[in-house]
């Protein structure tokens, strides 16, 4: 089975914890039922953050989300000059047989701007998503675990 790449990125209001694991949880939500992804089926997953977001590692989100047993790695983007900040960009590695042109990348809020190409417009109904977010949380009613290194 082939193991193929699923990017997305999205944009938060600001460097707390709240909003660096909301907005991660809806961008993985997002590609998840775009591409019917299942979390056995992943091989891994890479984050980055621009340097302005530090608050929290990014892969908590995806442990909140259940997904124990897949390797997480955190990471900094480069510090480019103009580049977009409060940008989380993740590459999910996907084994699936799935051909890579039917593969549904994820941009959303200003991260919509990196990659036009890829940025397929979404009705997102954000009220419906953050439903489905929170019937998926390991850790309901927000009795998340404090923040943790992610090692994979």
């Amino acid at each position: 089975m082939p193991c193929r790449g699923v990017r997305g990125a999205t944009t938060v209001a600001a460097n707390t914890r709240e909003e660096i694991l909301r907005g991660t949880r809806q961008l993985l939500a997002l590609m998840i039922r775009q591409n019917g992804i299942k979390p056995e089926d992943v091989t891994s997953v890479i984050f980055t953050t621009t340097p302005d977001l530090n608050a929290e590692f990014p892969a908590v989100a995806a442990r909140q989300l259940g997904w124990q047993d897949v390797p997480l790695l955190c990471t900094h983007e480069m510090n480019v000059s103009g580049a977009l900040p409060r940008c989380i960009r993740v590459l999910l590695h996907w084994n699936t047989e799935k051909p890579a042109r039917e593969i549904t990348h994820i941009y959303i809020k200003g991260a919509a701007t990196l990659r036009p190409d890829l940025a397929q417009p979404l009705a997102v109904d954000w009220d419906e998503l953050e439903a489905w977010i929170n019937n998926h949380l390991t850790y309901p009613n927000d009795n998340k675990p404090e923040s943790q290194e992610v090692i994979s």
